[in-house]
Protein backbone atom coordinates (compact mmCIF):
# COMPACT_ATOMS: atom_id res chain seq x y z
CA UNK A 1 0.00 0.00 0.00
CA UNK A 2 1.49 3.30 -1.14
CA UNK A 3 1.40 6.18 1.28
CA UNK A 4 -0.05 9.39 -0.09
CA UNK A 5 1.86 12.57 0.64
CA UNK A 6 -0.39 15.53 1.16
CA UNK A 7 1.06 18.93 0.37
CA UNK A 8 0.38 21.58 2.93
CA UNK A 9 -2.24 24.06 1.89
CA UNK A 10 -0.90 27.52 1.03
CA UNK A 11 -1.68 30.24 3.50
CA UNK A 12 -5.00 31.89 3.06
CA UNK A 13 -4.90 34.80 0.65
CA UNK A 14 -1.48 33.90 -0.83
CA UNK A 15 -2.92 33.18 -4.30
CA UNK A 16 -4.77 36.46 -4.43
CA UNK A 17 -1.62 38.57 -3.96
CA UNK A 18 -0.19 38.24 -7.51
CA UNK A 19 -3.59 39.25 -8.90
CA UNK A 20 -3.66 42.27 -6.59
CA UNK A 21 -0.13 43.32 -7.67
CA UNK A 22 -1.11 42.97 -11.33
CA UNK A 23 -4.17 45.12 -10.73
CA UNK A 24 -2.07 47.75 -8.98
CA UNK A 25 0.34 47.76 -11.92
CA UNK A 26 -2.49 48.27 -14.39
CA UNK A 27 -3.93 51.05 -12.28
CA UNK A 28 -0.50 52.71 -12.08
CA UNK A 29 -0.12 52.69 -15.87
CA UNK A 30 -3.66 54.00 -16.31
CA UNK A 31 -2.90 56.88 -13.97
CA UNK A 32 0.38 57.63 -15.77
CA UNK A 33 -1.19 57.43 -19.24
CA UNK A 34 -2.53 61.03 -19.36
CA UNK A 35 1.02 62.28 -18.62
CA UNK A 36 2.79 59.78 -20.91
CA UNK A 37 0.70 60.39 -24.03
CA UNK A 38 1.68 64.08 -24.45
CA UNK A 39 5.33 63.20 -23.77
CA UNK A 40 5.26 60.47 -26.41
CA UNK A 41 3.42 62.64 -28.94
CA UNK A 42 5.26 65.94 -28.49
CA UNK A 43 8.71 64.88 -27.22
CA UNK A 44 9.65 61.30 -28.03
CA UNK A 45 7.85 61.22 -31.37
CA UNK A 46 9.46 64.37 -32.86
CA UNK A 47 12.82 63.31 -31.42
CA UNK A 48 12.72 59.94 -33.18
CA UNK A 49 11.45 61.59 -36.36
CA UNK A 50 14.31 64.12 -36.26
CA UNK A 51 16.88 61.36 -35.75
CA UNK A 52 15.49 59.47 -38.72
CA UNK A 53 15.43 62.66 -40.81
CA UNK A 54 19.15 63.19 -40.15
CA UNK A 55 19.98 60.18 -42.32
CA UNK A 56 18.02 61.42 -45.34
CA UNK A 57 18.34 64.22 -47.89
CA UNK A 58 15.00 65.73 -46.86
CA UNK A 59 14.29 69.29 -47.97
CA UNK A 60 11.50 71.70 -47.12
CA UNK A 61 10.12 71.65 -50.64
CA UNK A 62 7.07 69.96 -52.08
CA UNK A 63 8.69 68.57 -55.23
CA UNK A 64 11.71 66.90 -53.60
CA UNK A 65 11.59 63.15 -53.03
CA UNK A 66 13.30 62.17 -49.78
CA UNK A 67 15.77 59.30 -49.92
CA UNK A 68 18.05 57.60 -47.42
CA UNK A 69 21.67 58.82 -47.60
CA UNK A 70 23.20 57.17 -44.54
CA UNK A 71 26.07 59.15 -43.04
CA UNK A 72 26.50 61.53 -45.99
CA UNK A 73 25.09 64.45 -43.99
CA UNK A 74 27.47 63.71 -41.13
CA UNK A 75 30.48 63.58 -43.45
CA UNK A 76 29.42 66.85 -45.07
CA UNK A 77 28.96 68.39 -41.63
CA UNK A 78 32.47 67.45 -40.53
CA UNK A 79 33.90 69.16 -43.58
CA UNK A 80 31.85 72.35 -43.23
CA UNK A 81 33.85 75.32 -41.98
CA UNK A 82 30.64 77.15 -40.99
CA UNK A 83 29.74 74.30 -38.64
CA UNK A 84 33.09 74.34 -36.85
CA UNK A 85 32.92 78.12 -36.56
CA UNK A 86 29.44 77.99 -34.97
CA UNK A 87 30.54 75.08 -32.78
CA UNK A 88 33.50 77.08 -31.47
CA UNK A 89 31.32 80.11 -30.83
CA UNK A 90 28.73 77.91 -29.13
CA UNK A 91 31.30 76.44 -26.75
CA UNK A 92 32.68 79.89 -25.90
CA UNK A 93 29.16 81.14 -25.27
CA UNK A 94 28.05 78.12 -23.22
CA UNK A 95 31.12 77.86 -20.97
CA UNK A 96 31.39 81.64 -20.47
CA UNK A 97 27.73 82.16 -19.64
CA UNK A 98 27.58 79.08 -17.39
CA UNK A 99 30.70 80.07 -15.43
CA UNK A 100 29.65 83.70 -15.02
CA UNK A 101 26.10 82.69 -14.09
CA UNK A 102 27.49 80.48 -11.36
CA UNK A 103 29.85 83.13 -9.96
CA UNK A 104 27.24 85.90 -10.05
CA UNK A 105 24.50 83.61 -8.74
CA UNK A 106 26.68 82.37 -5.90
CA UNK A 107 27.59 85.90 -4.85
CA UNK A 108 23.96 87.02 -4.93
CA UNK A 109 22.82 83.88 -3.08
CA UNK A 110 25.39 84.49 -0.32
CA UNK A 111 24.12 88.07 -0.02
CA UNK A 112 20.45 87.06 0.07
CA UNK A 113 21.21 84.36 2.63
CA UNK A 114 22.20 87.00 5.16
CA UNK A 115 19.63 88.61 7.43
CA UNK A 116 19.57 92.00 5.75
CA UNK A 117 16.88 94.66 5.61
CA UNK A 118 14.37 94.18 2.77
CA UNK A 119 15.89 90.80 1.95
CA UNK A 120 12.44 89.49 0.96
CA UNK A 121 11.98 92.27 -1.58
CA UNK A 122 15.49 91.67 -2.90
CA UNK A 123 14.72 87.99 -3.43
CA UNK A 124 11.62 88.85 -5.44
CA UNK A 125 13.52 91.37 -7.58
CA UNK A 126 16.32 88.84 -8.15
CA UNK A 127 13.99 86.47 -10.02
CA UNK A 128 12.41 89.13 -12.27
CA UNK A 129 14.58 88.25 -15.32
CA UNK A 130 13.54 84.62 -14.92
CA UNK A 131 9.88 85.56 -15.37
CA UNK A 132 10.45 87.47 -18.61
CA UNK A 133 10.24 85.74 -22.03
CA UNK A 134 13.53 85.60 -23.97
CA UNK A 135 12.05 87.68 -26.79
CA UNK A 136 11.15 90.50 -24.39
CA UNK A 137 14.61 90.34 -22.81
CA UNK A 138 16.22 90.47 -26.23
CA UNK A 139 14.20 93.50 -27.30
CA UNK A 140 14.92 95.26 -24.00
CA UNK A 141 18.67 94.72 -24.21
CA UNK A 142 18.65 95.65 -27.88
CA UNK A 143 17.40 99.07 -26.78
CA UNK A 144 20.08 99.20 -24.07
CA UNK A 145 22.78 98.52 -26.69
CA UNK A 146 21.28 100.87 -29.29
CA UNK A 147 24.09 103.00 -30.78
CA UNK A 148 22.06 106.23 -30.87
CA UNK A 149 19.39 106.01 -28.16
CA UNK A 150 20.83 103.30 -25.91
CA UNK A 151 21.25 103.98 -22.21
CA UNK A 152 24.66 102.28 -22.15
CA UNK A 153 26.18 104.72 -24.63
CA UNK A 154 24.61 107.61 -22.71
CA UNK A 155 26.25 106.45 -19.49
CA UNK A 156 29.64 105.82 -21.10
CA UNK A 157 29.35 108.88 -23.37
CA UNK A 158 30.23 106.85 -26.46
CA UNK A 159 28.57 105.93 -29.77
CA UNK A 160 29.60 102.26 -29.98
CA UNK A 161 27.35 99.90 -31.93
CA UNK A 162 27.72 97.02 -29.47
CA UNK A 163 25.77 94.39 -31.40
CA UNK A 164 27.33 95.21 -34.78
CA UNK A 165 30.97 95.34 -33.72
CA UNK A 166 32.95 92.21 -34.64
CA UNK A 167 34.92 92.23 -31.37
CA UNK A 168 32.14 93.34 -29.00
CA UNK A 169 29.04 91.49 -30.22
CA UNK A 170 29.84 88.16 -28.55
CA UNK A 171 30.83 89.66 -25.15
CA UNK A 172 27.70 91.83 -25.33
CA UNK A 173 25.34 88.89 -25.75
CA UNK A 174 27.24 86.92 -23.09
CA UNK A 175 26.37 89.69 -20.63
CA UNK A 176 22.72 89.36 -21.60
CA UNK A 177 22.87 85.59 -21.23
CA UNK A 178 24.34 85.89 -17.74
CA UNK A 179 21.69 88.42 -16.70
CA UNK A 180 18.94 86.20 -18.08
CA UNK A 181 20.01 82.91 -16.50
CA UNK A 182 21.39 84.16 -13.19
CA UNK A 183 18.04 84.10 -11.28
CA UNK A 184 17.47 80.33 -11.43
CA UNK A 185 21.10 79.72 -10.46
CA UNK A 186 20.68 82.10 -7.54
CA UNK A 187 17.46 80.45 -6.36
CA UNK A 188 18.95 76.94 -6.46
CA UNK A 189 22.17 77.97 -4.69
CA UNK A 190 20.20 79.94 -2.08
CA UNK A 191 18.13 76.84 -1.32
CA UNK A 192 21.37 74.87 -0.95
CA UNK A 193 22.85 77.50 1.38
CA UNK A 194 19.81 77.39 3.62
CA UNK A 195 20.27 73.64 4.02
CA UNK A 196 23.87 73.95 5.25
CA UNK A 197 23.83 73.19 9.02
CA UNK A 198 24.68 76.26 11.06
CA UNK A 199 26.36 74.01 13.62
CA UNK A 200 29.21 73.45 11.16
CA UNK A 201 29.86 77.18 10.88
CA UNK A 202 29.61 77.62 14.62
CA UNK A 203 32.10 74.80 15.17
CA UNK A 204 34.46 76.29 12.59
CA UNK A 205 34.20 79.72 14.20
CA UNK A 206 35.00 78.22 17.61
CA UNK A 207 38.10 76.60 16.07
CA UNK A 208 39.27 80.00 14.89
CA UNK A 209 38.35 79.70 11.21
CA UNK A 210 37.67 83.02 9.48
CA UNK A 211 34.80 83.72 7.04
CA UNK A 212 36.81 82.79 3.93
CA UNK A 213 38.10 79.56 5.45
CA UNK A 214 34.60 78.56 6.60
CA UNK A 215 33.27 79.30 3.14
CA UNK A 216 35.97 77.24 1.43
CA UNK A 217 36.02 74.27 3.82
CA UNK A 218 32.37 74.12 4.90
CA UNK A 219 30.00 75.93 2.52
CA UNK A 220 31.45 74.83 -0.82
CA UNK A 221 31.73 71.10 0.07
CA UNK A 222 28.14 71.15 1.32
CA UNK A 223 27.01 72.82 -1.90
CA UNK A 224 28.89 70.44 -4.23
CA UNK A 225 25.82 68.33 -5.28
CA UNK A 226 23.79 71.49 -5.89
CA UNK A 227 26.63 73.11 -7.86
CA UNK A 228 27.03 70.04 -10.08
CA UNK A 229 23.29 69.91 -10.79
CA UNK A 230 22.72 73.58 -11.58
CA UNK A 231 25.87 74.09 -13.66
CA UNK A 232 25.04 70.98 -15.69
CA UNK A 233 21.53 72.24 -16.38
CA UNK A 234 22.80 75.74 -17.16
CA UNK A 235 25.29 74.34 -19.68
CA UNK A 236 22.57 72.36 -21.47
CA UNK A 237 20.25 75.37 -21.56
CA UNK A 238 22.98 77.70 -22.79
CA UNK A 239 24.36 75.47 -25.54
CA UNK A 240 20.80 75.11 -26.89
CA UNK A 241 20.06 78.85 -26.70
CA UNK A 242 18.27 80.25 -29.73
CA UNK A 243 15.54 82.85 -29.15
CA UNK A 244 17.54 85.36 -27.12
CA UNK A 245 20.50 85.53 -29.52
CA UNK A 246 18.25 85.48 -32.58
CA UNK A 247 16.39 88.58 -31.37
CA UNK A 248 19.63 90.36 -30.46
CA UNK A 249 21.86 89.71 -33.47
CA UNK A 250 20.39 86.91 -35.66
CA UNK A 251 23.90 85.46 -35.64
CA UNK A 252 25.67 88.59 -36.88
CA UNK A 253 27.76 90.49 -37.47
CA UNK A 254 29.42 88.23 -40.02
CA UNK A 255 28.50 85.08 -38.08
CA UNK A 256 30.36 86.21 -34.93
CA UNK A 257 27.38 85.26 -32.72
CA UNK A 258 25.98 82.40 -34.81
CA UNK A 259 25.43 79.66 -32.27
CA UNK A 260 24.93 76.06 -33.46
CA UNK A 261 21.16 76.27 -33.07
CA UNK A 262 21.12 79.42 -35.20
CA UNK A 263 23.19 77.62 -37.81
CA UNK A 264 20.73 74.70 -37.78
CA UNK A 265 17.81 77.12 -38.09
CA UNK A 266 19.35 78.79 -41.14
CA UNK A 267 20.07 75.47 -42.82
CA UNK A 268 16.53 74.21 -42.18
CA UNK A 269 14.41 77.28 -42.95
CA UNK A 270 16.57 79.58 -45.08
CA UNK A 271 18.27 76.97 -47.25
CA UNK A 272 15.55 74.30 -46.73
CA UNK A 273 18.07 71.54 -45.95
CA UNK A 274 15.96 69.69 -43.38
CA UNK A 275 18.00 66.48 -43.34
CA UNK A 276 21.32 68.32 -43.00
CA UNK A 277 19.92 70.51 -40.20
CA UNK A 278 18.62 67.44 -38.38
CA UNK A 279 22.07 65.85 -38.52
CA UNK A 280 23.52 69.06 -37.08
CA UNK A 281 21.05 68.91 -34.20
CA UNK A 282 21.85 65.24 -33.61
CA UNK A 283 25.60 65.94 -33.62
CA UNK A 284 25.17 68.76 -31.09
CA UNK A 285 23.07 66.53 -28.86
CA UNK A 286 25.83 63.90 -28.88
CA UNK A 287 28.47 66.52 -28.08
CA UNK A 288 26.42 67.94 -25.20
CA UNK A 289 25.82 64.50 -23.73
CA UNK A 290 29.51 63.65 -24.01
CA UNK A 291 30.69 66.90 -22.37
CA UNK A 292 28.02 66.66 -19.70
CA UNK A 293 28.81 63.01 -18.99
CA UNK A 294 32.53 63.75 -18.67
CA UNK A 295 31.85 66.67 -16.35
CA UNK A 296 29.49 64.69 -14.11
CA UNK A 297 31.91 61.73 -14.00
CA UNK A 298 34.74 63.99 -12.92
CA UNK A 299 32.61 65.69 -10.27
CA UNK A 300 31.40 62.39 -8.83
CA UNK A 301 34.96 61.04 -8.84
CA UNK A 302 36.20 64.08 -6.89
CA UNK A 303 33.31 63.72 -4.45
CA UNK A 304 34.39 60.20 -3.46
Amino acid sequence: MTATVTKPAPPRGSRARPRRISRQTREMWLLMLPALVPVLLFSVGPLLYGIGLAFTDARNTRVHETSFVGLDNFVELLGAEDFWSSFRIGLIWAFSVTALQFLAGLGLALLLNEKLMFSGVARVLAVVPWAMPPVVIGLMWKLVYHPDAGILNDILNTDVNWLADFSLALPAIIVVGVWTGMPQTTVVLLAGLQNVPRELHEAGEMDGAGPWRRFWNITLPQLRPVIVAITSLDFVWNINQFGLVYVLTQGGPGGQTRLPMLFAYEEAFRYRMAGYASMLGLAMAIVVLAVLGLYLWRQMREAK
